[in-house]
């Protein structure tokens, strides 16, 4: 596979989303603002902790993706809706667009109704009593041990389209910003390399090696595609999307410019 070649790229940010709750559905943004070395903020702050997994609340420290209820092996995840409101940490859980479960995330009670729902919603998928967890002094829920943004270019995801021969939500790339107006797989040439993001200021760190969560339909937690295998046998890989840091605070919106620092 030949990527564009070309120095100067520019793009503009189509979409925004984060994770309150790791595995569950994304919050879509309108804008963010991001510090120096960090995430967006209220990104995988939450998470849902296997009942195997050993975890103190009170010192919480990053563990891999496979300790926590995720799409990669728990994709019913998808068949639900969530609703959360970083105001007052109120998580609503809606199936079929009628609420099942309905908690305060900061509350112990709140906590409990939603740990209840999972278990019996996954059942022994849950491996024991699942634990829902928060993230404090800094932690986060990612699967990078490091805070990063995540990038998809949307170009790339058409690409990958073309290929499959039928639509694919982009969503079930789990991105943190979705940008569009450059080649596909042109994002694969800003590695190392900084770029502007709003007024931010990111470095782009690594592409995104993709794992079996982006075989599930997002809307349906169907798992009926073989994306890995498709990216493997037309591209010769199995990344989609890039990671990057934030090297210089700032602010981002949809619709603002997205492009290499060059």
């Amino acid at each position: 596979m030949a990527y564009s070649d070309c120095c100067a790229m520019k793009a503009q940010i189509s979409k925004i989303s984060r994770y309150p709750v790791k595995g569950l559905s994304p919050q879509t943004l309108s804008e963010s603002a991001v510090d120096a070395g960090g995430a967006i903020p209220g990104d995988r702050r939450f998470a849902l902790a296997l009942g195997s997994t050993l975890f103190d609340g009170t010192s919480p420290h990053w563990l891999p993706k496979t300790s926590f209820l995720a799409l990669m092996k728990n994709e019913k995840l998808a068949a639900l809706e969530t609703v959360f409101d970083d105001q007052s940490d109120d998580l609503q859980i809606l199936r079929n667009g009628k609420q099942v479960a309905h908690g305060k995330l900061s509350d112990p009670i709140g906590r409990a109704v939603i740990e209840d729902f999972f278990s019996a919603y996954m059942r022994d998928e849950t491996r024991g009593k699942p634990r829902l967890v928060e993230s404090i002094d800094g932690s986060i829920f990612t699967d990078q041990k490091r805070k990063v943004i995540s990038v998809i270019n949307l170009a790339s995801v058409r690409d990958l389209e073309r290929v499959v021969g039928t639509p694919i939500d982009p969503f079930r790339f789990r991105a943190n910003i979705y940008i569009d107006g450059i080649d596909p797989w042109a994002e694969f040439n800003w590695i190392d390399k900084g770029v502007v993001c709003g007024s931010a200021g990111l470095i782009i760190k690594e592409r995104t090696e993709r794992c079996t969560a982006i075989n599930v339909d997002p809307q349906t937690g169907e798992r009926n595609m073989n994306l890995l295998k498709t990216l493997q046998g037309a591209f010769g890989h199995v990344d989609l999307g890039v990671f990057a840091m934030v090297s210089q605070a700032g602010s981002f919106a949809i619709g603002d410019p997205f492009m290499d620092q060059d």
